[in-house]
């Protein structure tokens, strides 16, 4: 645990007890806060309760005796509407951060001083593929016997990582609702994936939703900024970090077409990876046997997390082995195993159509099973993939308006996920692939992606590892 020492002595008030807020609270108290915390649901103050973290009703609070409020990140704080308890200290004049913020605030101490090199922050946000980035910059670490420690939005929550020691690096993934709070926001190195709409009610449209990912370059000033440059978004934010055009504390990534100029770029176009700086290819590598980098968009990933690894200092010969001895992360493209000649692929994250048309692109003569509770759009956009699929097997409240769309392309309203497995593993045959991929939430059937994925893989009858 790292503790909150700049609130000794002082109160300060946490609002929702999941695993950040319950890590946030913890970490207060270490410092010598007097910590008042609450969540609006009965089940999270009880395991706060058991874990010793004091509770307050803070639908009472004197908030003029209050000197913070610490809100974990799915609790909005202005759109659509602020929580009741946020815009009432916000009115207050009492400041509000996140565990995010707190962790920038107190990550460093007089301690550091002491250390041969100081430890290292690598922050990873973006739309799609920040997860496996995150994770695979810290295998490559991991496999090149570095310290360092993975958490945020993966694995751990920011205070429950270690204190870092001398050399270590940390691998945080940060998500847009983790960003657009944080009052501190100082990565040595920050990455940007790449942007495509999502959580815009929570943001106030796309406009809210990039600016929320902006502030980790914006308001942290990396020393090295990887930013995927596929999408408008991504271009702007390089076009604004770069001073020149051979400005390297840019790194652009891109899996979309060749780039120029003397800057410094990571491409990964037609399986393979190339880096090129000063106008000169300084190393490639061939991505298309990487069994847990399988399809274009983890191409892309694989780009984005050589290069922060070749930011940290890393050789091409350090990170080409341990790319390709990468287990794809459950739910994520996860490659189960094979039935009787047929590939088992998990893909229960992909919970809108954006994420599984990476999951389409990247297999052929696919058994494809979609649906549970539909977002905005559908499967429309999905069109253009419906090529790789043999049959589609849905499922859930959005069977019907999948099927729809659909229209004469094969495809069987099944229900369940029990019927959809067994009647695609009736009908497939060897070479065929299984796709659990919904392009939906998974709320209508299961308490959430990593249960319908785990439910998935029980009832093809192989096993979910980690």
């Amino acid at each position: 645990m790292i503790p909150v020492v700049a609130y000794a002595n002082r109160k300060v008030a946490v609002l929702g007890l999941a695993r950040s807020g319950l890590a946030a609270a913890r970490a207060l108290v270490a410092g010598g806060a007097e910590v008042l915390a609450w969540d609006d649901g009965e089940a999270a103050r009880g395991t706060a309760d058991a874990a010793g973290i004091p509770l307050a009703d803070l639908r009472r609070a004197d908030w003029s005796e209050i000197a913070a409020l610490i809100v974990s990140p799915g609790i909005a704080h202005l759109y659509p509407a602020p929580h009741p308890i946020i815009a009432t200290a916000m009115a207050a004049g009492v400041p509000v951060d996140n565990d995010i913020g707190l962790f920038f605030a107190s990550f460093g101490g007089a301690d550091w001083a002491k250390l041969e090199s100081v430890p290292r922050v690598v922050a990873v946000t973006g739309s799609n593929g920040k997860s496996t980035v995150t994770a695979l910059i810290h295998h490559i670490l991991e496999r090149n016997n570095l310290p360092c420690q993975m958490g945020g939005n993966i694995g751990r929550a920011v205070f429950d990582l270690e204190p870092a020691h001398d050399g270590e690096v940390i691998v945080l993934e940060l998500s847009s609702y983790q960003t657009e709070l944080a009052r501190a926001l100082t990565p040595d190195i920050a990455v940007f994936t790449n942007l495509t709409p999502d959580h815009l009610d929570r943001h106030g449209g796309q406009g809210g939703y990039f600016a929320a990912k902006r502030r980790l370059f914006a308001e942290g000033g990396p020393d090295r900024a990887i930013v995927g440059v596929d999408e408008a978004e991504g271009r702007m934010l390089a076009n604004q970090i770069a001073l020149a055009p051979e400005d390297d504390r840019l790194i652009r990534v891109s899996s979309s077409g060749k780039l120029g100029g003397p800057g410094w770029y990571v491409l990964a176009r037609k399986g393979f990876l190339a880096e090129w700086r000063r106008n000169k290819q300084m190393a490639s590598i061939d991505l298309r046997g990487f069994a847990g980098l399988p399809g274009a968009h983890n191409h892309q990933n694989a780009a984005a997390a050589y290069a922060a690894c070749r930011a940290l200092g890393l050789g091409p010969r350090q990170i080409e082995p341990a790319l390709a001895s990468f287990a794809a992360l459950p739910h994520r493209c996860q490659l189960l195993g094979e039935v009787e000649g047929v590939r088992i692929i998990n893909d229960s994250k992909a919970t809108n159509a954006d994420s599984t048309a990476y999951a389409l692109a990247a297999f052929k003569n696919i058994r494809w099973i979609a649906g549970g509770q539909a977002k905005a759009g559908g499967i429309t956009s999905l069109a253009p993939y419906f090529g790789n699929v043999t049959k589609a097997y849905l499922i859930g409240d959005a069977q019907a308006e999948f099927a729809a769309t659909l229209g004469d392309h094969p495809h069987e309203c099944c229900e369940t996920l029990a019927n959809a497995v067994a009647k695609a593993l009736a009908e497939a045959a060897p070479g065929d692939v299984l796709l659990l991929s919904p392009a939906c939430a998974s709320f209508d059937q299961f308490s959430s992606f990593e249960d319908r994925g785990a439910q998935f893989a029980a009832l093809c009858g192989l096993a979910l590892t980690s």
